[in-house]
């Protein structure tokens, strides 16, 4: 964002230049080649500060909590328990009306691209002929309403960031839609989500113009395998694998958006980026919770990556799909 001030005549007296850089930290032009994620946080005390997946894990073992519960006890800490449910409840409630607004709305999103809203049109088809519908369609439906509306410049829930946010609201959506989720579970799968995606901006990064579109869906996505896994009752340790293989199979994807619109091919991936959480969830619910690769090393995968990844691909728009097309 550039801020001018022009004199009487139209002269220019003073500019200054402004970069959103995701998860809330805005930098000027001269700090951006001196970014290091992941970016510094300040230090509170908390009940259960774990600052890895593994330290997660290990307090959750010692404590018998689930990880949900240890995050409630952490944010209690700051806010009371009413206040705490009452800012859960608000966010979904948000998500909520998200996800409702984009599915009753059509036309030509903004920008220039002159792309279609579809969400409404696909959820229609989806009513008509449930029967032959599966969760990615209505999964994709859910998430593409969410990043239309993002599209349209209307309000949406950050999770993390606004490029990301349809894939968390879609997985809960449909958790809470099809399978019947409570609103305490709808805490529990906030919670848990937030805890993940605390470890992910802590360890990492959730911007794109850091780490390109790995850290913004592929966070998402990680979040919100973590949150369905915990919902459908999974251990500490099946919902540390889920996020795993949620953010494994995003690592290296660019931020590479058509004319600098969140748009193409954003409004798309949410859907894929929910899909992807959705059988994360699915998969490390079957497992023991014994795996591989660990949750801090994909984290850790996904910051070197990051960090080597061309300026290019990291919501500049200057390669990828965003060249290719003007290309064409």
């Amino acid at each position: 964002m550039i801020f001018e001030l022009l004199s009487e005549t139209g002269s220019l007296l003073i500019s200054e230049t402004y970069f959103s850089i995701g998860g809330g930290f805005i930098s000027k032009p001269a700090g951006m080649n001196q970014l290091v994620a992941p970016l510094e946080m300040k230090e509170v005390n908390t009940l259960y500060g774990f600052n890895s997946a593994q330290s997660m894990l290990e307090m959750s073992a010692d404590s018998g909590l689930s990880i949900a519960q240890m995050k409630r006890l952490n944010e209690t800490v700051f806010i009371s328990e009413k206040k705490l449910n009452h800012g859960l409840d608000l966010i979904w409630q948000s998500m909520k009306q998200c996800i409702e607004r984009g599915l009753n709305t059509e036309g030509i999103l903004p920008g220039g691209l002159n792309i279609p809203r579809r969400a409404k049109e696909l959820h229609r088809q989806l009513q008509e002929q449930p029967g032959n519908a599966d969760v990615n369609d209505w999964l994709c439906a859910y998430a593409m309403a969410v990043n239309e509306e993002n599209a349209a410049g209307h309000m949406v829930v950050t999770a993390p960031t606004n490029g990301a946010a349809g894939v968390i609201p879609a997985v809960l959506y449909y958790f809470t839609t099809h399978l019947g989720g409570t609103v305490q579970q709808v805490r529990e799968f906030l919670l848990t989500a937030s805890a993940i995606g605390g470890l992910i901006k802590h360890l990492s990064s959730i911007s794109g113009a850091e780490v390109g579109c790995q850290g913004e869906v592929g966070s998402a996505a990680s979040m919100a395998a973590s949150g369905l896994c915990a919902v459908l009752g999974g251990t500490s340790q099946q919902i540390e694998h889920a996020a795993e293989i949620a953010l494994e199979h995003h690592l290296g994807m660019t931020c590479d958006p058509v004319q600098g619109l969140v748009q193409v091919p954003c409004i798309e991936r949410n859907g894929f980026g929910a899909i992807k959480a959705y059988t994360a969830a699915s998969l490390a619910k079957r497992g023991t919770g014994k795996h591989f690769m660990s949750l801090d090393q994909c984290i850790a995968a996904m910051k070197q990556t990051g960090e080597e990844m061309s300026i290019k691909f990291k919501e500049t728009s200057l390669g990828g799909l965003a060249v290719t097309i003007t290309e064409c």
